[in-house]
């Protein structure tokens, strides 16, 4: 693939230098033609130009078409596989680093440097390369003085343009891809947190933040306008005082006329390719930074470490067992989770109840391998999840998470995303188990959903991600916060169904309700990530703590 890629590389540089090399030709010839027309001698000691002035023009756009083609095609293919490593980088888990607008931002914009320096900078600066050698030599054989004077501007606007301008965009350039990022989350809380910003009335001010970051990006841009504006005139400057130059050197060495032209008019021309060296000296600089933080993703350190030779994932019926188990979310930071033990058994159900950063949610994090324990160990059949791939230790425990994303495409589609195989039947089977079923005889399968899950209710939302959870099948089943946000109905629905369809099916739920709590087989109270009371619920209403008082505090409100 690669070898491939490079041949493709070799002939786009090859197609362009052609194409401005029979631009170069096509010029010369022509001025030759003209000015030696001018003479008026026989036709014959012109027919040589007349042919090469045709085949200059037409191969010239043959040439051209070449080279669009092919360097736009290895452009594009070096973008989708930067893309394709980037989207690879971020399926591993990460410690988080960067915002989903980031990301985003990196994704479609910084992706696009890759394309940028193979047509902007690779393929000009090597076509201007062999174009400039070419009308040095045609000067060098005409007027020597001529070619140094042609030389000179060349390297003028050629290099030390180019550079200047590399340095002056450099100031700006690491600033604006990040400018686009923060305007692009700017906008992302202002499109998905509309209902949330009206709600609290704090859409103006958000409107306000958007608008400063707007304007941050703005000038950011004005820069690099005059920069471009700048590099541009002092460029047309540049070869217009070189063609200047080179007819005066011509005169004074006393070149004839038809000599003159040709010098003259081969000189304007080879300076096509060379003036936008100094647009891509100053688009290097933003390219620069672009891969900069594409390597900042790539290289970011996964969140688990994965083994260098896994072990088999377990095969039947898993008991998961978790002994001391300590995680921080950051070196130093205090335990999330500290030294908490329990087991889930073939058929067990476990509920995790606790006050909000009680640690819950970092326990089925660590069981699912999304974040590494600092000690402690959880076990499947025995064999410690850290020896697993952590994608096989997902396969075996997974289930309903805080925030499920709906994509917008058909109610049948996402269900699918957790079974791609599964038949109409298994659809089915699914949504009745969630409750879901009369909703789907109303609207179809065929339905769809809208994006981030707008067009559902919340009740909704939590049971068609809790049918996916069921339609995958995981032999141990995580449920965190599946009544979160609902109204009070509502969530008691949802959570007696859920209960109801858990029955006999390895379980751990982390919720705040308590109501139907009594069905599970234990309740683990957690609070600063320690196991502070556990048992079943007659066990521990019959005590003094946490759960009896919440549990009276939700029978006076039930009433």
């Amino acid at each position: 693939m690669k070898r491939r890629m490079g041949l493709r590389i070799v002939w786009a540089v090859l197609a362009g230098a052609a194409a401005d090399l029979a631009g170069l030709g096509l010029i010369a010839a022509a001025a030759w033609l003209i000015t030696r027309a001018a003479e008026q001698p026989e036709l014959a000691a012109l027919s040589v130009a007349i042919v090469a002035t045709r085949a200059f023009a037409t191969s010239r756009g043959v040439f051209r078409y070449a080279e669009r083609l092919t360097g736009h095609d290895v452009a594009l293919r070096a973008q989708a596989e930067t893309r394709e490593r980037l989207y690879g980088a971020l399926i591993p888990p990460q410690q988080p680093r960067h915002g989903g607008a980031d990301l985003l931002s990196r994704m479609v914009d910084d992706t696009e440097a890759v394309q940028d320096l193979l047509v902007r900078v690779l393929l000009p600066a090597t076509a201007a390369l062999i174009t400039g050698a070419a009308a040095v030599v045609i000067a060098l054989t005409l007027a020597p003085f001529a070619a140094l004077v042609l030389l000179a501007g060349l390297v003028v606007a050629g290099v030390l343009l180019p550079v200047g301008t590399a340095a002056a965009a450099r100031r700006w350039s690491a600033r604006l891809a990040p400018a686009r990022a923060a305007l692009a989350e700017r906008v992302a809380d202002l499109v998905h947190g509309s209902a949330d910003l009206a709600a609290y009335g704090a859409g103006e001010r958000a409107l306000a933040k958007a608008m400063e970051a707007d304007a941050e990006l703005a000038a950011l841009e004005r820069r690099q306008s005059r920069v471009h504006a700048a590099s541009l005139g002092v460029g047309t400057l540049v070869q217009g005082l070189t063609v200047a130059g080179i007819v005066l050197a011509a005169r004074a060495a006393g070149a004839d006329t038809v000599a003159t032209a040709v010098l003259a008019l081969t000189a304007l021309v080879s300076f096509e390719p060379v003036l936008p060296l100094a647009a891509a000296g100053e688009r290097m600089a933003g390219i620069t930074a672009a891969l900069r933080r594409l390597r900042e993703v790539r290289s970011a350190s996964p969140a688990v470490t994965e083994p260098q030779a896994p072990a088999a994932p377990p095969e039947g019926p898993v008991t998961v067992q978790v002994d001391d188990l300590v995680v921080r979310h950051a070196p130093g930071a205090p335990p999330a989770v500290d030294g908490i033990s329990f087991t889930l058994e073939p058929g067990k159900r476990v509920a995790l109840v606790g006050p909000s950063g009680a640690g819950k949610s970092t326990v089925l994090a660590a069981l699912m391998r999304l974040l590494e324990p600092e000690c402690g160990s959880v076990r499947v059949n025995g064999v410690n999840t850290a020896e697993l791939d952590s994608g096989q230790v997902r396969t075996l425990m997974t289930g309903l998470t805080q925030d499920p994303y709906i994509f917008r495409t058909t109610l049948r589609d996402n269900l699918r995303l957790a079974g791609p195989e599964a038949t109409d039947d298994d659809l089915a089977r699914a949504v009745r188990d969630a409750r879901l079923d009369q909703w789907v005889s109303r609207t179809g399968w065929d339905a769809e959903l809208g994006e981030d899950g707008r067009t559902v209710s919340g009740g909704q939302l939590q049971r068609l991600s809790l049918a996916r959870a069921l339609l995958y099948d995981p032999q141990v089943l995580l449920l965190d916060e599946p009544a979160e946000a609902l109204d009070e109905e509502t969530a008691d629905a949802l959570m007696a169904d859920l209960l109801d369809v858990t029955h006999d099916r390895t379980t751990l739920l982390v919720t705040h309700r308590l109501k139907g709590l009594e069905q599970v087989d234990e309740i683990i109270v957690m609070e600063h990530g320690r196991a502070i009371q556990r048992g079943t619920h007659d066990d521990l209403l019959a005590v003094p703590g946490y759960y009896r008082d919440l549990w009276q505090s939700e029978a006076l409100t039930r009433r």
